[in-house]
């Protein structure tokens, strides 16, 4: 058998604990051992929201407190006003959302306004700065009652489109690059957006992940489907 080892020198082992299956367990409140990375997840395929939110979930699942805030989350006439994810986030504990994006994509064409969508990109940083100040004031350390308002602080915070409101030029790069300057060492952020490279992320990101496009059902006409876009 090989001999395996991580970055830190320990053994790792292909099956830990023994091959058993885990089992759901009842979720209760908790603290990350080793949160205070930042993930970025950008590209021109499907996924990237959904992987932000499959983060969320799992961070949720083993009772930490996590936090969803997105920007410009609008969509086309083909997408309905309720959202599954809000719906699943609502009944998931420790988990929380808030959407301060316009309803409709920026430059779309939609009939929405320009200046609605740069006044609430800029609402949706200032709040983005308001929770890391509050994870700031909180004990990351420690378990965070999953039923509290985030600003009693977060373990996770995700800002969805985020980097597309940068790619918009409603944010500025050194807007979002503010932002990690202000995180707290035990807060793992999650950044997600943008069609082109943030490379401006290149060296402050600890994770990065191009979701690429290699065919999509939408070049064949198909409209965004209730349980897969929204």
């Amino acid at each position: 058998m090989s001999d395996d080892r991580s970055a830190n020198g320990d053994v790792l082992e292909n099956t830990p604990g023994e091959g058993r299956t885990p089992e759901a367990e009842r979720i209760e409140p908790a603290a990350p051992e080793s949160f205070g990375l930042v993930q970025v997840w950008w590209g021109d395929g499907k996924g990237k929201t959904t992987a932000t939110l499959g983060m969320g979930m799992r961070a949720a699942g083993h009772g930490y407190r996590v936090h969803l805030l997105q920007f410009m989350k609008g969509g086309a006439s083909s997408v309905d006003a309720v959202r599954g994810e809000y719906n699943a986030i609502a009944a998931l504990p420790g988990m929380s959302y808030e959407n301060l994006g316009h309803y409709g994509w920026h430059g779309m064409a939609d009939g929405s306004e320009d200046a609605d969508h740069q006044a609430e990109a800029e609402a949706g940083l200032e709040r983005a700065r308001e929770l890391l100040a509050a994870a700031d004031e909180a004990d990351l350390a420690a378990p965070i009652d999953l039923a509290a308002e985030p600003e009693a602080g977060v373990h996770m915070l995700l800002l969805d489109e985020v980097l597309y409101a940068v790619d918009q030029e409603l944010l500025a790069e050194d807007d979002v690059l503010e932002l990690l300057d202000d995180k707290p060492d035990d807060l793992e952020l999650v950044l997600s957006g943008s069609h082109a490279e943030p490379s401006y992320l290149e060296e402050r990101a600890d994770l990065i992940t191009n979701v690429r496009k290699v065919k999509h059902p939408i070049e064949a006409g198909q409209r965004a489907r209730q349980g897969t876009e929204y």
